[in-house]
């Protein structure tokens, strides 16, 4: 009976998850601290008000404590966040380099923390950033995406999006409540399990 409720109420969500993907083989149950970016380390979306920055921050914060995690300022697993706010029009397939996060292009999601700083494959005028393609269907308004990196070795570790944190009535990030949500369905396939 549980079972068919949680499927119900899991249907009734106006959140999908878009994807959810571990990179480099990583063992993420191996870090014990984490991170999360912060505004003055780069800047936050465009339309994003501190307020829903520190609501987002708080829903991960849970999200990664009720996994065993600590949080660290210096600890070398940073979680990183973006927000997509313009919807994609290139539907060619993108080619990307083993190991390392997709770039979608100018219609890529806007990161607190730029992309640019992760390693090599993050810099203007390389053939890699010039020769990017967005997917089709993946990144639309509104798609909150979180990305776990290894900053010490610049190693991206798991990146997963959820839509839409943007409520598409009246073009406003969503509340406090509807945020959790988001973030817990973010969370829905982490490869790290909560702690009973």
């Amino acid at each position: 009976m549980f079972g068919i409720m949680a499927m119900m109420l899991a249907s009734c969500s106006p959140f999908a998850l878009v994807n959810s993907e571990v990179y480099n083989d990583a063992d993420l149950s191996s870090y014990h601290t984490f991170r999360i970016v912060t505004p003055d380390e780069g800047s936050l979306p465009n339309g994003m008000q501190m307020v829903t920055y520190y609501n987002i921050a708080a829903a991960i914060r849970q999200q990664m404590v009720e996994r065993g995690f600590t949080e660290d300022p210096n600890s070398n697993l940073l979680i990183n966040i973006a927000v997509t706010t313009h919807r994609e029009l290139a539907t060619e397939p993108l080619v990307q380099p083993a190991g390392y996060f997709p770039y979608y292009g100018p219609y890529y999601p806007y990161y607190v923390y730029p992309r640019a700083y992760y390693g090599p494959y993050w810099a203007p005028n390389t053939p890699y950033y010039n020769n990017a393609q967005v997917i089709t269907g993946i990144y639309k308004e509104g798609v909150l995406t979180m990305d776990m990196v290894n900053l010490k070795e610049k190693l991206p570790l798991y990146s997963a999006s959820v839509a839409t944190i943007i409520n598409n009535s009246n073009g406003q990030y969503r509340n406090l409540k509807s945020i959790a949500e988001a973030v817990e369905t973010l969370f829905s396939r982490f490869p790290v399990p909560i702690v009973k």
